[in-house]
Parts: structure tokens; sequence; C-alpha cells
């Protein structure tokens, strides 16, 4: 199938022509940001996703965001960043789990598309239909044929999403081999993480660079004019969260709403209502 409006060789750079290697090796000379940097950048673009979830509300619009990436890149935490502020009623994050048995002989594409954003909508992918494309390819899911004709087909089913007016975003988390490592140690030694590991990690981690080669014939198949991939390093999560969403705020055209002056309103008198002593359980003050 001819792939019309392939940018070929972009998808291993970012938008100012950088390849995604200098990329990383910029990120790993800095030093790795502190909480309290990180807060005070974060506080700011909070503010304009919230005005971005307005605007979504107020015009209709549909977009869809779409996050893969290797194991402990942080796509959980960009997401949590991403959506602490702003009302799940808006902002919708789909993390499916395994497929079931019926799921299993549908069309691939039919699991994923009762859960893209109507009017007014932010749907986040937390993984996505590119599963096929990564962890079902290199760990023996589906096979060599359909991972291949995955990759055929699924630029036309982006194009036809975009046509119908989504927004869509995809981004790819990058994270170093030796990060990789101690992320998942710490999950190991860490008894608050501990519930982060799961067998498929451990299965996944001795296979670093068949996800390589998988992730690279993703990016070769699948990066359009219409659906470009967005490469971000996290070696310094902090960092990479606060790149992803202010990009992120870059590829929605979002207008501020104007909500006009809001003051709170009198609030109504007692009128003979005294508080009255009830029984109840209170909860202890330890704090």
């Amino acid at each position: 199938m001819t792939k019309k409006g392939k940018d070929k060789g972009k998808n291993k750079h970012d938008e100012d022509g950088q390849s995604a290697e200098a990329a990383g090796a910029t990120m790993k000379m800095k030093m790795k940001m502190k909480a309290k940097e990180y807060d005070q950048a974060l506080r700011p673009l909070h503010g304009e996703l919230v005005a971005l979830q307005q605007w979504v509300k107020a015009s209709g619009a549909k977009v869809c965001v779409v996050f893969e990436g290797r194991d402990t890149a942080g796509k959980g935490g960009t997401i949590k960043a991403i959506t602490e502020r702003v009302s799940p009623r808006t902002f919708r994050v789909v993390a499916l789990p395994a497929p079931t048995e019926r799921e299993k002989t549908q069309m691939y594409i039919q699991r994923y598309v009762p859960h893209l954003p109507a009017a007014g909508e932010v749907v986040i992918f937390d993984r996505s239909w590119y599963n096929r494309a990564g962890v079902e390819r290199v760990l023996g899911f589906c096979t060599d044929e359909q991972a291949k004709r995955f990759l055929e087909m699924a630029p036309s089913v982006e194009r036809a999403m975009v046509d119908s007016g989504i927004t869509l975003v995809k981004y790819w988390l990058d994270v170093s081999e030796e990060e990789q490592t101690r992320r998942l140690q710490s999950r190991i030694d860490d008894p608050r993480k501990i519930w982060k590991l799961t067998a498929m990690d451990l299965k996944s981690y001795r296979h670093w660079y068949d996800y390589s080669r998988a992730r690279d014939d993703m990016l070769e198949a699948t990066h359009s004019d219409w659906a470009p991939w967005y490469v971000a390093n996290t070696d310094d999560k902090r960092r990479g969260r606060l790149n992803i969403i202010s990009h992120l705020l870059s590829r929605v055209p979002y207008k501020p709403v104007d909500a006009g002056v809001i003051e709170l309103p009198k609030r109504q008198g007692p009128d003979g209502y005294v508080e009255r002593d009830l029984t109840v359980r209170r909860v202890p003050a330890r704090y």
C-alpha cells in the first residue's frame, strides 16, 4: 500500500531537526530537575490545560492523545501530571486490559473505536492500538503477518480519525537502558512501587533490542503528515513531563474562553437554624 504524505526520515527527529539520540544526550547532560523548580514550572501549564479544557467543552472539539513507549518510560506519571487539575469528565484516560476471548475474534481496531472522543472530550490512551506493533509483536501475541498488516493499515485508519475532526497527537516516550534498569530495580526494592512490577515487565526487559527494532519499524511506517509521532526522552521524568505538556498545548489550537466576571452570591441567613449535637463517629484528629 502506498502511504501518501509520509515524511520519511523525520520520525527520528524533532521539529527543530535535532536527532532523537542528540536530544537524549543533551538531556543526560542536564542536572535532574528539582521538585520545587518542577512545581513552579508545572503550575502555569496546569492553568493552560484548564483553559484548553474549557475551550474543548465550549467548542465541541475532539482531542485524542496516544502515549506509547518503553516500559518504565513514565507514561503513567505524565498522564497523571496532565489530568490532576482537570475534570475526568472531559479528560478521559483509557488503559485497556488484555483482550477477552471474544475481543480476540474481533477486527483488531474494534475494541479501541468505542473509546475515541466525542465532541467536548479529550481522550488519553495509556497504550493504544499500537500494542500490536510493540508488545504483541515482540512477545509473540500476534503473528508477523498480523503486525505487518497493522503497520500498513494504521495510517489510513488514523487519516479517517483526523478527517472526522479528531485532533490526534501521538507520543513515544524513550528512556535509556541504564535508567530503565534503575527504575525496574527500584520497583523491586521499594515496597511502595512493587505493585508496578509485572511478569510482563520482567519478560520484556530481556528484549531491549527486539523492542528497538519494533519501535523503528512502527515509527517509520506510521509517521504521517496527518498523525506524526513525537519522541520525548524521559530519563529526567520531570523535564519530560513538562516538555510533553507544553508541546501538547501547542498542538491543540485552543483559545481562552471568557467566563466573564465571577462573584460569589450572597449566602442565605440562618433563619433560626441551630446546629444539632448529632451522634456520629468522627475521624480521629491525629495530625
